[in-house]
């Protein structure tokens, strides 16, 4: 499985969003393409710590049944259910927020594993910071394959 922590992960994912257009269709979905970039970018605050999401009570029920799912080789079902906080519905300034979540990317690569948050996943809870970086280069994956690229 990719992580975000490989460089050329990084490198590989950047190229794939600079290809994405301010009025590009998904293929799946609902966001345009500067809420799907401001969304990736939220996520990315989670991960790198500047961000905490309380655990919700399903998640202590099934969270742990479903972890692997975050960072195994599996894509993502379309259409996946989506934490309230991350539900973007205003349109922002395209290039600002596709500059603003490659700036996450790279500075969640360059922090490496050390500035990995330890806080638990809202749903999936405990998780290695390997798996924090599989996990969120595989939800990237994700949305960049709902834009095409």
């Amino acid at each position: 499985m990719e992580t975000l922590f490989s460089k050329e992960a990084l490198d590989k994912s950047i190229e794939r969003i600079q290809k994405i257009q301010p009025n590009q269709q998904p293929l799946w979905g609902k966001m345009n393409p500067s809420q799907m970039l401001d969304h990736c970018s939220e996520t990315m605050k989670v991960a790198r710590g500047q961000k905490h999401l309380d655990r919700i009570f399903l998640s202590y029920i099934m969270g742990s049944l479903m972890k692997k799912s975050f960072y195994n080789d599996k894509p993502i079902p379309k259409n996946s259910p989506t934490h309230k906080t991350f539900i973007i519905t205003s349109t922002s300034d395209f290039e600002k927020s596709k500059k603003e979540l490659i700036d996450h990317l790279s500075a969640f690569q360059a922090g490496g594993i050390q500035k990995c948050t330890d806080a638990p996943h809202s749903f999936f809870g405990k998780l290695t910071k390997e798996q924090w970086g599989m996990g969120m280069y595989k939800h990237l994956d994700h949305h960049l394959q709902q834009f095409g690229v």
